[in-house]
């Protein structure tokens, strides 16, 4: 009997030692929500590399993929359209240089539209996939309006030169329209400041015309991201179109330089939308609720390169991701090879001349539940 006792009485011991106390709260790993990507250089049918085309957007069209040239790219690959093919990211063909309508034309800017224009980001309107918009950012190197002009649409809140947003039509064939222009403005109390290599350099557009413009920084150096409503009418007034700020919970910096270059939307199976942004200088992809209820959530990512001959993967210095697209699940990326710092990337020989050559490559992304929790 003394021994059955002792025997209870350390059982009862044995298990209160084990068990937790009531207060003992468990909390979850935070997830490790970094991506590794790896990239694939871009090539034409004889296996050459694009020639510094300064990539500066992507959008899905067709079931390829098409981007767009910046005004620091080679003079042959400006105003055009370059699709691509995702699968193998074989340069598949560029579009002749873009036309200009009767309307172009006569307005403001066609000087600067026809002469090296910095285009900066592209979207499709889902309402007409013939349509697609484009956006300027630096025109100090154009010549000053006329004084009409000038008059006209000096107050545009941020640079001396506005902001022009361009409707691309496409004609087929492989021809494309600079169809209508329009100057955009941002609302004083914005504070978005002159910066003219630092505006807008990201678009993208909802089913319901809402486009989405993403801003590399405002006065205070903070990204920002604006919106307009793109309706029937929007390119029949000459007036200042006004932005909106939809006032997203994006991150915010104390210091440094935190551009997003880059911006596509994406719509979960259960329905809810979100941003995603290209925080280039970050490697970072940002994911933002459009309905405003969850934190952006910072992604890390890690560029690789699919190197050639010997070079196996290699992880890049500089990436500099420029433009971004979903198509079915995945995120597709394509970088604008920064000449100040792309030779910091090739470490082996076999690769040195695509980035003597400004090549850009092409990153396929899973898109991951888990993003959007």
């Amino acid at each position: 009997m003394l021994r059955k006792s002792i025997f209870v009485m350390c059982s009862v011991m044995l298990l209160s030692a084990c068990s937790e106390p009531k207060d003992v709260v468990i909390v979850p790993k935070k997830a490790d929500l970094s991506e590794v990507t790896v990239g694939e250089w871009i090539t034409d049918n004889d296996g050459k590399v694009m020639f510094d085309p300064q990539t500066s957007g992507l959008i899905a069209l067709d079931g390829q993929l098409v981007t767009i040239a910046d005004a620091s790219a080679d003079s042959s690959q400006q105003l055009k359209l370059h699709v691509i093919s995702p699968q193998e990211a074989k340069l598949l063909t560029s579009t002749e240089t873009f036309s200009f309508s009767a309307s172009v034309r006569r307005s403001c800017f066609y000087r600067y539209l026809s002469d090296q224009p910095d285009l900066e980001a592209l979207a499709v309107d889902p309402r007409d996939p013939n349509i697609i918009y484009t956006v300027t950012e630096d025109a100090t190197r154009t010549g000053a309006l006329s004084p009409r002009c000038e008059s006209q649409y000096e107050a545009t809140g941020s640079t001396d030169y506005p902001t022009l947003l361009v409707k691309l039509t496409r004609k087929g064939e492989g021809k494309v329209e600079m169809s209508a222009v329009r100057a955009l403005q941002f609302p004083l109390e914005y504070d978005v400041g002159n910066f003219p290599n630092d505006g807008i350099e990201g678009l993208t557009m909802t089913s319901e015309g809402t486009l989405y413009l993403g801003l590399e920084k405002d006065k205070a150096s903070q990204p920002r991201i604006f919106s307009l409503t793109i309706g029937e009418d929007f390119f029949s007034s000459s007036e200042f179109a006004s932005v909106t700020d939809p006032q997203l919970l994006l991150p915010s910096f104390t210091g440094g330089a935190h551009p997003i270059n880059g911006l596509a939307h994406y719509a979960t199976p259960q329905g809810d939308v979100f941003l995603l942004a290209a925080a280039r200088n970050d490697n970072e992809l940002w994911v933002i609720d459009l309905a405003k209820q969850k934190t952006t959530k910072r992604i890390p990512i890690n560029f690789k390169v699919n190197g050639k001959e010997a070079c196996g993967e290699y992880t890049m210095d500089n990436a500099s991701m420029e433009g971004l697209v979903v198509a079915d699940n995945t995120l597709w990326i394509i970088n604008d090879p920064w000449e100040k710092n792309y030779m910091k990337n090739a470490i082996c020989e076999a690769d040195k001349a695509h980035y003597a050559d400004l090549a850009p490559l092409l990153f396929p992304l899973e898109i991951k539940a888990s993003w959007f929790e």
